[in-house]
């Protein structure tokens, strides 16, 4: 703007002290202010009002520091104020406040603050609180520790708070590594008062770089009837590793926490090998207590059983796949075919609303839906093999029946999956319907005419019955344990998977419910020596001294006479009690633990059973994780560290996240 006919205007009215900076000049009917400093031009009219005038003093580079602070409002003071950094300049001085930051000129020199509080004006600054925040973020959302380092960081943290004194890599880790100490005690603390079992799962994390890490985890049932899960150990493991070396580190980490004498069950993935299990429960069972003779310590991981059937699947038709890709990819190849692909759809009177899309191959549950949508378009892809030249992939009838028959097949394992991911921290009372279904689906697709899809099912069959022979005692007891089915879910499923020997199968299932009641009742040193036994609800209890453990196992051959006699004079067990009342009603509302929460009184024995058998996670994988085939993959930020390091940021994620989510 041409300011030479311009005018000053003079004016009582221009009382912001901003107006000791700028110049008003008017001309015409435009007034403009123009700062005396750097004779830059802004707005001057009254109904522009003067924050745009204080901001741009506050920033001005032609203009002393000094006294700045009276052009900032004390709510722009709370909101708006900008801390200058010692020697950081902008490289245009016209900088405006949306302009990117240039960090050419940044130097980060500030005096060493000590780990104690400073006082800022009213603000009580915590160097040592503000270190500690910073780790426990680091450790929360897996950012890798060398972002304390990275420029664009520290510049940030920074202009925020000038007092911080900023940290070395080396200084975060060990901050990280004295919150896991912290952590880990609060940890210890609860598992020693816990009342209840733990059950342990294991499994094995790869990294980008090819390291293997042992990840054990503990399950249980708390004091209010919550299912929980804590990460114990993160231990690098040789990748070679045998059955041996793996059953030794997870004792080591069993008698780390010293929880050994807590352990209901270990759950490893259906693949691993039989001595893993076995070689613990033999160190156990030395001086230790497994119940049923420890025929229910040993769980494999039902979705693991599922990731195995469906691999056996999709490598059985993985021509097959390729072709339908190649198939979709051409339909999508150009506007034209995929126009020529609709008019066919419709010609043959096809109004699908799926749509066809390539799978993720590392998400098997996208592979089921390409499938299930081609099958949808099946005739329309018969008719464009037909009719388009340019088409040179094509399915024979037999080999459309194999995909529609293996889709089939995934669409099961897809809807049980499902039903195992649906909570977070599912109990051990939902797996026996859904693999029993699994069960009776595998003996019908084995009858299957097409002997290439049949002997498939067979192979199918022979891995989910290797699991089913090992588990189905687990999963019988925790869905007897549900109020809703009781045995009657038992007595409905065997018919149909035994037959004529279903009887005596029923039959085992039961003395081994009876079996693991007693165990909890008789009050072995490893059950809870505060809970009543069944003809001591409501009475004055036999007191002994607590430090006189020789006399109290001398005595439990009398606490098992007693039990019998008992209920041999009409006295009725929580057993008994429970199994013949009436079922609770199914509705979808329905929450086991709170039943039981609500119900412990009155089954005082048979809801420490439940707590124990509830707990166990039959199923160990993670929703995000239930249809990947990769495996668990370490971050790769975090691979790179020392495994003692790895170990501390795994777990203290764990915990931290737990206690935020509680």
């Amino acid at each position: 703007m041409d300011l030479s006919d311009a005018v000053i205007v003079k004016s009582s009215r221009l009382k912001s002290v901003v107006w000791n900076d700028f110049d008003r000049i008017k001309k015409g009917d435009t007034c403009v202010a123009v700062c005396r400093h750097c004779k830059r031009k802004l707005s001057g009219s009254s109904s522009s009002g003067t924050s745009h005038l204080r901001n741009h003093l506050i920033r001005c580079q032609r203009r002393s520091s000094h006294g700045i602070a009276q052009y900032v409002t004390a709510k722009e003071k709370r909101k708006d104020t900008t801390v200058t950094v010692a020697n950081f300049n902008f490289d245009n001085k016209d900088h405006k406040k949306d302009d990117p930051l240039s960090f050419v000129n940044v130097k980060l020199d500030q005096e060493q603050l000590k780990d104690e509080n400073v006082n800022a004006g009213n603000c009580n600054f915590d160097q040592r609180r503000s270190r500690f925040d910073l780790a426990r973020m680091i450790i929360l959302h897996g950012y890798p520790l060398a972002m304390v380092e990275h420029v664009g960081f520290r510049v940030f943290v920074k202009n925020l708070q000038p007092l911080f004194e900023l940290v070395t890599m080396n200084r975060v880790e060990a901050d990280c590594i004295e919150i896991y100490d912290k952590e880990k005690q609060k940890v210890n603390e609860m598992l020693d008062k816990l009342r209840g079992k733990i059950s342990l799962g294991a499994d094995v994390w790869t990294t980008s770089n090819g390291s293997e890490f042992l990840c054990s985890t503990a399950n249980y049932i708390d004091e209010s009837w919550l299912l929980r899960r804590r990460i114990l150990n993160f231990v690098a493991i040789d990748p070679s590793h045998t059955e041996d070396m793996l059953s030794a580190t997870i004792m080591t980490c069993l008698m780390d926490w010293d929880i050994d004498r807590k352990l209901f069950s270990v759950v490893l993935d259906s693949t691993a090998g039989n001595d893993v299990a076995i070689r613990i429960g033999e160190r156990l069972s030395q001086n230790r207590f497994l119940y049923c003779n420890g025929q229910l310590f040993d769980i494999r991981c039902a979705a693991s059983v599922l990731h195995v059937m469906v691999q056996h699947a999709l490598v059985a038709i993985s021509e097959l796949i390729s072709k339908v890709r190649e198939s979709i990819r051409y339909v999508r190849s150009s506007q034209t075919v995929q126009a020529k692909f609709d008019g066919m759809a419709k010609e043959v009177g096809i109004r699908s609303q799926k749509c066809l899309t390539v799978d993720n191959p590392f998400q098997w549950n996208t592979t089921h839906s390409m499938l299930e949508a081609v099958l949808e378009f099946k005739d329309v892809f018969i008719l464009l093999q037909e009719n388009d030249d340019g088409c040179t992939v094509s399915l024979s009838d037999v080999e459309w029946d194999r995909v529609s028959a293996i889709t089939n097949y995934l669409k099961l394992f897809v809807e049980v999956t499902n039903v195992f991911t649906r909570s977070k921290y599912p109990t051990a009372n939902i797996y026996f319907p859904e693999l029993c279904d699994v069960k009776l689906h595998l003996i019908e697709w084995c009858n299957n005419s097409d002997e290439y899809i049949s002997s498939l099912a067979l192979r199918m069959r022979s891995k989910f019955d290797e699991y089913w022979e090992k588990c189905s005692l687990g999963l019988a007891v925790a869905a007897m344990l549900d109020p809703r089915f009781k045995m009657k879910l038992v007595e409905y499923y065997y018919p149909q998977i035994y037959g004529s020997t279903s009887s005596a199968r029923i039959n085992e299932v039961l003395d081994s419910v009876k079996a693991l009641y007693n165990e909890h009742s008789i009050c072995s040193p490893l059950a809870f020596h505060d809970e009543g036994l069944p003809w001591q609800v409501g009475s004055v209890r036999l007191s002994l001294p607590t430090s006189a453990k020789d006399s109290r196992d001398r005595l439990m051959g009398f606490d098992k006479f007693l039990n019998e006699t008992s209920q041999g004079e009409g006295m009725k067990s929580d057993l008994d009690k429970y199994l013949e009342e009436p079922l609770f009603p199914r509705n979808v509302d329905f929450s086991i633990l709170n039943w039981w929460k609500v119900h412990t009184p009155r089954y005082p024995v048979l809801s420490m059973m439940a707590r124990n058998m509830l707990g166990i996670p039959m199923s160990k994988v993670p929703p995000e994780l239930a249809f990947n085939t990769d495996g668990r993959v370490l971050d790769r930020d975090w691979s790179s560290l020392n495994p003692a390091t790895i170990q501390a940021l795994v777990c203290s994620q764990d915990w931290i996240r737990n206690e935020l989510e509680n």
